[in-house]
């Protein structure tokens, strides 16, 4: 059903989002090793969050993350998210994966320039290096489609998926074009429980939840509505906000100051926010959401917002 509704021909099923990105990195690396075994060398973006096994802490590049767990794996280089120049000034003959979230999510909800994937599509398609897009946040309908790569037009080479893709149940894939698939042969990567058929089940119901029985379509209205029902908030409070962004269901605000007290004040009134990155707020609501449902959520942040703005908000204020 995932190769059937998706871009790629192979999967490898796990059970979470970490031991995904540790099958991607081990597909990434195989498929270079047998075309030149020096080849081994794995950009990631800073800022980034791919998990916290050691292949995953490796390529998350933000060192609160890493700190007192080194050494890291070794021939993994960070690049500023979005640059290509600088990415493609760290591209030499030993690179042999490129991997980057269509979002970034801990990293403060920043989506990928459209300009920027393509281009470093073109640059992987040119020099055989691996492309993954790290879709276990921003997946599995998340922007109103079934992954962020649709989204977007830009496809990868592998990307990976967890959480939601099968409602809360432990699951993790690896879904791969066949010309990377087929570097793996058997014994070179496995899992106990991967595949297991509670998990599995669970996966097929969401799927056809999502594609049959219209969760992308209102994933893809509400992620909308969402929008600019943020983008209004900006307006009304443009000393507080600094900037909206996302794409779909998978938003965030941010602020000119910390957000913790705003959180907090929002959840006694019965609003659960979350933080992401330095000073952002994230908005990834149920992909069951309504217009009303957000429409309260708007309510209860622009009151606990109007109130700061007289309050402890400007004191905190962060200097950029």
């Amino acid at each position: 059903m995932l190769t059937e509704n998706t871009d790629f021909d192979r999967v490898f099923f796990c059970n979470s989002g970490a031991e995904a990105i540790e099958g991607a990195l081990k597909l990434c690396r195989k498929y270079a090793a047998l075309k030149d075994p020096e080849k081994t060398q794995i950009i990631a973006m800073e800022n980034s969050f791919h998990g916290r096994t050691y292949g995953s802490l490796t390529v998350t590049a933000q060192p609160k993350y890493q700190k007192n767990f080194g050494p890291m794996v070794p021939d993994v280089l960070y690049s500023p998210y979005n640059d290509f120049e600088a990415l493609a000034s760290k591209v030499t003959d030993k690179t042999a994966a490129i991997l980057m979230e269509v979002i970034q999510g801990e990293g403060g909800i920043t989506p990928a320039d459209v300009d920027f994937l393509k281009k470093t599509r073109a640059l992987c398609d040119e020099k055989d290096i691996v492309l993954v897009f790290d879709e276990i946040q921003s997946g599995v309908g998340r922007t109103g489609d079934l992954y962020a790569y649709m989204t977007v037009g830009v496809v990868p080479d592998v990307i990976t998926s967890a959480k939601g893709l099968a409602g809360g149940v432990p699951i993790g894939a690896v879904l791969a074009k066949e010309k990377v698939a087929e570097a793996f042969t058997p014994g070179d990567h496995g899992s106990t429980f991967g595949g297991n058929p509670l998990a599995c089940s669970a996966g097929l119901v969401v799927l056809d939840e999502l594609l049959n029985n219209g969760v992308l379509a209102n994933a893809k209205e509400m992620g909308e509505f969402l929008g600019e029902t943020l983008e209004n908030l900006k307006a009304k409070h443009p000393n507080t906000i600094k900037e909206a962004r996302g794409l779909g269901l998978m938003r965030g605000i941010e602020l000119t100051c910390e957000p913790k007290e705003i959180i907090n004040k929002c959840i006694e009134r019965g609003l659960l926010l979350v933080s992401a990155g330095t000073n952002v707020i994230r908005f990834v609501p149920p992909l069951i959401v309504n217009d009303n449902q957000i429409a309260i959520m708007a309510d209860i942040l622009d009151d606990v917002l109007t109130e700061f703005e007289t309050g402890s908000c400007e004191k905190e204020s962060i200097h950029q």
